[in-house]
């Protein structure tokens, strides 16, 4: 690695972190040398206890690569076929489409609902209470497709959940205990385990998201409902691991493996992105939830792997992580930088604020600073003015500002929500 790459790489994440507050760990390794880690923040504010390099973090949606691969497991030891009906492979409670197979709900081209969605009630409410899988199913995934098998793609975490039903079936054992015995244990990931909600996680970092100004525990989510999805808790050693599982093809037949890493719809492959850029290959997935913020990058013909771990939201894991590699590549990336704000008067303001989704989507001004806030106003985040109608949140890093539309009748939209007359 040019030294002189490195030298940029860390006066890019100081003033990066100057800007934007992280709880995390970020680590470069290139042929088996860690070039570059940072940690930083808290794993738990309660105890002042920091993160570091060793500390464990929730994956998030990169978790889904792991179930990709558990089925891919499977295939390869004939006990499911990938282009089969994935209902030959799901319990006999739980049909979907016999249109859709093993292949689809791996590529996110099933067609199947997306119940992640501000109208739902599964995010933020249901997904806090006691877990039943039938219920689960019988309730968000037993509804008619949106379109079918194949006709595009749709990033959707039913697809994930239902493999891992599929893992449990055919396999006999929980999510949990598959991954163990076939994954995690074979490649000694022994700082890897799938998070129920119940089992005591050691070197375990909290998640933390800013209410106002201050930070405050993620809202609580029962972690059963996110396994297929998410759910699993790992750190950079065994995420090394794991990408040197990938990177050399030994646990898969190549035909496997191939199948594994071949591009679908919007470049996904199975649990992952593909992309070609600098002349290579880049294969990567980042996770989102609350009070998570994940990103992997592996670079497999240069022996590169940049892995970015966070349990706060402040970072925007995916341009941070393309910064990085754009540096390591010798691109030049400009410097860290917020949104400038503009001045709004009160009555400027006020236009914006209201309701515009009962107990979800609601603007508030209190103290001449508003918020958008969330979870029946249990989350409040401030945000911003910084151009006509646009509003950054004043914490977070975001690629994009919010844009706030107006309908024929003048009326403020938000995420697609009309301001609402109550």
């Amino acid at each position: 690695m040019n030294e002189s790459y490195i030298d940029t790489l860390e006066k890019y994440v100081n003033q990066y972190l100057d800007l934007w507050d992280l709880f995390g760990v970020i680590q470069v390794i290139q042929k088996g040398e860690v070039v570059f880690v940072r940690s930083s923040g808290y794993a738990c504010l309660e105890f002042d206890i920091p993160n570091h390099v060793q500390s464990r973090f929730s994956l998030a949606s990169v978790s889904k690569q792991f179930t990709a691969f558990a089925i891919m497991l499977l295939h390869d030891r004939k006990q499911l076929d990938i282009d089969q009906p994935a209902n030959r492979y799901l319990p006999p409670n739980m049909k979907i489409s016999d249109q859709i197979t093993v292949h689809h709900l791996l590529s996110h081209t099933s067609g199947l609902t997306n119940f992640y969605n501000f109208e739902n009630n599964f995010f933020g409410e249901e997904n806090r209470l006691s877990y039943s899988k039938d219920d689960f199913f019988a309730k968000y995934m037993n509804r008619q497709p949106t379109h079918n098998p194949s006709e595009r793609y749709d990033y959707n975490n039913t697809n994930y959940h239902l493999l891992a039903w599929i893992i449990e079936h055919v396999s006999d054992m929980s999510y949990d205990e598959f991954l163990s015995r076939n994954i995690f244990e074979p490649l000694n990931m022994n700082h890897t385990t799938v998070d129920d909600g119940d089992k005591i996680i050691e070197d375990r970092s909290f998640n933390y998201v800013l209410d106002y100004d201050r930070y405050i525990k993620a809202p609580y989510s029962n972690e059963k409902f996110s396994i297929g999805a998410g759910a699993i808790v790992s750190n950079c050693e065994d995420l090394f691991k794991w990408y040197q599982c990938l990177r050399d093809r030994k646990m898969l037949s190549e035909e496997a493996y191939n199948r594994f890493f071949t591009e679908n719809l919007n470049h996904y492959c199975y649990g992952l992105e593909h992309s070609y850029v600098y002349g290579t290959d880049k294969f990567s997935h980042g996770g989102d939830n609350m009070g998570i913020t994940t990103y992997m990058q592996s670079f497999f013909d240069e022996d590169l792997c940049i892995i970015i771990l966070s349990n706060n939201e402040c970072i925007n894991q995916y341009k941070l992580g393309n910064a990085i590699s754009d540096i390591l590549h010798g691109v030049e990336v400009d410097a860290p930088a917020k949104f400038q704000e503009i001045s709004l008067s009160h009555n400027e303001q006020k236009t914006y604020c209201g309701t515009y989704l009962k107990n979800k989507i609601q603007i508030e001004l209190i103290n001449g600073t508003l918020y958008f806030t969330r979870f029946k106003g249990n989350l409040h985040i401030e945000i911003y003015p910084v151009g006509e109608n646009q509003f950054a949140r004043r914490y977070y890093d975001q690629l994009k500002p919010y844009q706030i539309t107006f309908d024929q009748d003048n009326k403020p939209q938000f995420f697609g929500y009309t301001l609402q007359d109550y």
